[in-house]
């Protein structure tokens, strides 16, 4: 017998799925080149991790982080920065929590006490002015010299990273403490400490630091705007597209062959299984999206109690969670400025052979088509909505295609 509190599926953002889908690639990238190289004191550049809400990046780099964890690494937790919030102070904190994992607390190096106490400063008052001494460092100076040392610490423990995570940086609409926090993250990820080797030779290596940023798409523009390419230097940018159906089909797979375990009342175990038809039934309503993925899958968990989730059960629960899901894409859309909009609609009102970037234009009155170009681009680089194929454009976001077509699925 299942009931909710059973259910391996979860829609919110701040947790890691037990039914995980797809993001092979960004969880090889840790497992197998960020990570394996920072440890052998090979620079590698920070990751920026950007995507729509409900594309699943706080959830990607929560995951992350556990298997950090789990390996014995110190990684933060998840690092939310409010919108009008002081960075600086959040970061400052999180870094005196990972001094005392490092054991710095205890450090009798007056250095080292002098350090700590700076960022202490820095974690009460954040980037105000009142905090710097006449001719002194800049507060956010603290928080590199106190990174490096957790590094430090960290080397030399041996085999184990220092990692943060700092989520919705798009809210950081300051410039100024933007500039500061950035600068500060990239200068400790770019920093090289001197190492005696074995015989007396002396090597340069980078610590064994990871930071994640992850946001909205639009925080590429805010950074690249301001740092440019000395930002593109110290942080390696991807937004995340929508997951591939063969990849949620996979994650629903031991539901279908194997069945899901559920402790029983009586203390022991039972399984619960997914039909194949409600397999394929759950994967077409995600449209490629985690949010809807597990909304569509915990709503087929509560339509019923027996061991068995049919079709008729993901019908049932979809339609008690459809309002949620359009208002999952109409805030997508929402946040679009006009232009962006306006062009969406327009391709969505064409027939799927006629989406080439003329026929848009032409629809939204364009004298050339080149007029559009520079939003299509946007569309397709930054937002990674649609995608500019040729001659036709498709929607890369199939959700919003879904929403904009009244293709939703009932």
């Amino acid at each position: 017998m299942r009931t909710p509190l059973d259910s391996p599926f979860s829609p919110g953002s701040d947790t890691v799925p037990k039914v995980w889908a797809g993001r092979t690639s960004q969880l090889n990238d840790w497992r197998d080149v960020l990570r394996p190289r920072r440890l052998a004191g090979i620079h590698e550049r920070g990751r920026t991790i950007l995507g729509e809400a409900g594309s699943g990046k706080s959830s990607l780099v929560r995951r992350i982080a556990r298997e950090a964890t789990e390996a014995g690494d110190w990684a933060t937790p998840q690092l939310r920065i409010p919108s009008g919030t002081d960075p600086i102070k959040r970061v400052a904190s999180a870094l005196l929590d990972l001094s005392s994992t490092a054991g710095l607390s205890s450090a009798r190096e007056k250095r080292i006490g002098d350090l700590l106490r700076r960022v202490e400063t820095v974690a009460a008052s954040g980037i105000s002015l009142s905090v710097r001494a006449q001719d002194g460092p800049e507060p956010y100076t603290a928080l590199t010299e106190l990174l490096i040392e957790i590094g430090r610490a960290a080397m030399r423990r041996q085999n184990v990273m220092v990692m943060l995570h700092i989520d919705e940086v798009q809210n950081i609409a300051d410039e100024h403490a933007r500039s500061q926090l950035l600068i500060a993250l990239g200068d400790a990820l770019a920093y090289e400490e001197t190492v005696a080797l074995p015989g007396g030779p002396q090597v340069d290596l980078a610590l064994p630091i990871a930071v994640y940023l992850t946001g909205l798409p639009e925080f590429e523009d805010m950074a690249g705007a301001q740092a440019g390419a000395a930002f593109a230097r110290r942080f390696q940018t991807v937004t995340l597209d929508a997951i591939d159906d063969a990849d949620l089909t996979a994650a629903l797979q031991t539901f279908v062959t194997e069945g899901w375990p559920v402790a029983t009342e009586a203390g022991g175990a039972e399984r619960v299984f997914l039909a194949a038809d409600a397999q394929r039934a759950i994967v077409e309503r995600a449209r490629g999206e985690p949010f809807l993925f597990q909304l569509a899958g915990e709503r087929a968990w509560y339509a019923g109690t027996d061991d068995l989730i049919t079709a008729e059960q993901v019908a049932s629960g979809w339609r008690g969670a459809v309002h949620e899901a359009e208002t999952h894409v109409q805030r997508i859309l929402e946040r679009l400025p006009a232009r962006e909009r306006e062009f969406l609609d327009a391709m969505a009102q064409l027939p799927p052979p006629e989406r080439t970037l003329t026929n848009i234009a032409r629809a939204l009155d364009y004298h050339r088509a080149s007029d559009a170009g520079p939003t299509a681009q946007r569309l397709d680089l930054i937002r990674r909505v649609i995608r500019r194929g040729r001659p036709h454009y498709t929607f890369r976001n199939r959700a919003v295609g879904a929403y904009l077509e009244s293709d939703w699925p009932e």
